[in-house]
């Protein structure tokens, strides 16, 4: 049995601190000298990163923002980010941290479902906050410690929500997925559950205050969010922040700079195989590296095994979804398993595989996976018929996705019920991407699917133009590209004289994934007879 399995989940929630910004406290206290960050050759202890917070808070106190206020923050990965989502945490405002690749639209989308009280930017960063920042007209000045953030008007219109009594029930984090309508879709997560989360997850990995965690999954999103930030900084450890993926940097940073731990999506592992090849290296050198998790997308039997013999330890499959801030179940690193399991189901976690019926199913069988527990979402903001069609009335939440459990208790992840299309870690809702396409004044209609390629998924795109158009598919991959940040746009679009469609005039994806998995075989077939 792992250590992290001997918990109930009352012992999980016992101690808890009751607000996210809190889990650094013991540290200050007791090791201030210790490095919390290393970012850009620089090391931040958890002394300095305290007080950077504290600087961070009163300025954004001074800017206007109460506690219920929700603060956008656009921003790269970096200590000026996490700083700026825990001085959110200490006004108990919401912090919603968004990736600056996002279009204009997209930024503008969440800006104004969440009724924003400031947009910030990290201009200092990257050029595209810098661009945002210049577009609204943000004004670029300093937050605590950190220069060249770009802060947005005032937004005088903005209503603050109730503070709950209960502060483990105040919502820390207002995460944003496009949603399946291509409508912007924001999940509350409380403090409480991402501080179980972090627990969980740090126990999971046994991390060690002589930790050093590579962060490069984004923070705004889940696991850069929760398991990145805040559970390295709960347990004492050190995170190496990133900016943006490099597999160069990556293989440098475990050679040479001491990381122990490497969480990643399965892209993350194929370009460090790609730098491998084409740099033409014997072997990459393991370093420290005691640890290798990956989530996010279907892990590659073939992609899983290279990395293990590369490295010499196992890659730990988990599974888990932003409304459950995420954890759901991971490999256990005193059990690695050779096949595609997501490990058990971590402590704290209730779950059910049903039919469509509602109806358990036996061990083994395939069915819809619900799960209930301490981590499962507050609900959508301001999306109160959402959150019901979620979430029933005994807190049951509804994943969305097939699965099994073997008789051992391992989880297994069959499928999709919904068209979630996952890309180097990034959800990819197929109606947002249908809905800028259908945009276009020469575009009848569009329907997206997602296509396996290398241990990660890709957008396709299939259209139907209007009579006479003389569009080309380079132009609509431009089109999109403008209005759609690089993970979301198609890496392939199609023109058919008509989507396939059942009577009822339903566009059947079916055939349209068959027809794009295909597409991708000839191609290859292709490549291989000229070579």
């Amino acid at each position: 049995m792992s250590s992290v399995d001997e918990f109930t989940a009352a012992e999980l929630l016992d101690g808890l601190p009751s607000r996210v910004h809190e889990v650094y406290a013991p540290f200050v206290r007791d090791i201030p000298d210790h490095p919390a960050f290393v970012e850009g050759g620089r090391s931040w202890s958890y002394r300095q990163f305290s007080e950077a917070v504290d600087a961070a808070a009163k300025d954004l106190s001074d800017l206007g923002v109460r506690p219920g206020d929700r603060v956008m923050i656009a921003s790269e990965n970096s200590v000026a980010l996490g700083a700026m989502l825990f001085a959110a945490s200490k006004l108990d405002a919401w912090g919603i941290a968004v990736n600056p690749r996002l279009s204009a639209r997209e930024i503008d989308l969440i800006g104004t479902h969440s009724g924003a009280r400031r947009a910030l930017f990290n201009s200092a960063l990257s050029k595209e906050a810098a661009d945002h920042a210049k577009r609204v007209g943000a004004k670029i000045g300093a937050v605590g410690p950190f220069g060249g953030i770009g802060v947005g008007p005032l937004n005088e219109d903005a209503q603050a929500e109730p503070v709950e009594r209960d502060g483990a029930r105040q919502v820390a984090g207002l995460l944003y997925t496009s949603g399946t309508t291509g409508a912007p879709k924001g999940v509350m997560l409380s403090h409480r559950n991402l501080l179980v989360t972090g627990r969980v997850s740090g126990l999971l990995r046994q991390n060690r205050l002589t930790d050093r965690i590579y962060g490069v999954l984004p923070m705004s999103h889940i696991v850069g969010y929760s398991i990145l930030l805040i559970s390295t900084l709960m347990h004492g450890s050190t995170l190496h922040v990133v900016a943006k993926a490099d597999p160069a940097a990556l293989a440098h940073a475990i050679a040479e700079e001491g990381i122990t731990s490497l969480f990643g999506v399965p892209a993350t592992y194929q370009r460090l195989l790609e730098h491998k090849a084409v740099k033409g290296i014997r072997r990459l050198e393991r370093g420290k590296l005691r640890l290798m998790s990956v989530a996010g997308a279907p892990l590659d039997l073939d992609l899983k095994k290279r990395i293990e013999d590369e490295f010499g330890i196992p890659l730990l499959n988990n599974y888990g979804i932003t409304e459950c801030s995420p954890g759901l179940s991971g490999v256990r690193s005193e059990h690695p398993v050779s096949d595609e399991s997501v490990g058990p189901f971590l402590p704290g976690i209730e779950h059910r595989i049903v039919d469509g019926q509602g109806r358990t199913v036996a061990t083994g069988e395939v069915g819809e996976l619900h799960v209930r527990g301490p981590n499962v979402m507050l609900g959508y903001y301001r999306a109160p018929e959402l959150t019901a069609a979620a979430i029933d009335g005994q807190g049951w939440f509804n994943t969305g996705d097939l699965a099994r459990v073997n008789g051992e208790g391992h989880l297994y992840i069959a499928g999709r019920t919904k068209e979630l299309i996952i890309r180097s870690g990034f959800n990819v809702y197929p109606a947002e991407v249908e809905a800028v396409l259908n945009a276009h004044d020469q575009v009848v209609q569009s329907a997206v699917v997602g296509r396996t390629v290398d241990g990660n998924e890709e957008v396709v795109a299939f259209v139907q133009l209007l009579p006479g158009a003389r569009v080309s598919t380079e132009d609509l991959k431009a089109y999109a590209a403008q209005q759609l940040t690089s993970y979301k746009r198609p890496s392939e679009v199609v023109v058919l004289d008509a989507l396939p469609s059942a009577s009822t005039g339903k566009i059947l994806k079916h055939q349209l994934r068959e027809i794009a998995i295909a597409r991708a075989s000839a191609k290859t077939s292709d490549v291989a007879a000229a070579g």
